[in-house]
């Protein structure tokens, strides 16, 4: 499966707790990260300094929907389901 044109909502809706290029302390859920171009696309996409948790996550119809706001929907609730307890 490929991305959907203009989507990256799992650029969005998880949290990334890794070091990335203009983020060096993470990025919190729900807030885009900064290296998304302005057609919404990864500008680390296939360098190293992406991180493992981005090259992880793969397009599959039940992460991905029918719409970037299923993506963003079903990725929101991933993301409440493994939060760490406080």
């Amino acid at each position: 499966m490929n991305c959907r044109p203009h989507c990256a909502a799992c650029c969005i809706a998880p949290s990334i707790t890794s070091p990335l290029p203009g983020m060096p302390n993470g990025k919190p859920a729900g807030v885009p990260c900064v290296q998304l171009d302005d057609e919404l696309r990864c500008k680390v996409f296939g360098q190293p300094q992406r991180p493992a948790f981005c090259g992880g996550l793969q397009p599959s119809a039940e992460m991905c929907g029918s719409s970037r706001e299923e993506a963003i929907a079903w990725l929101s609730r991933l993301e409440q389901i493994t939060r760490p307890a406080s």
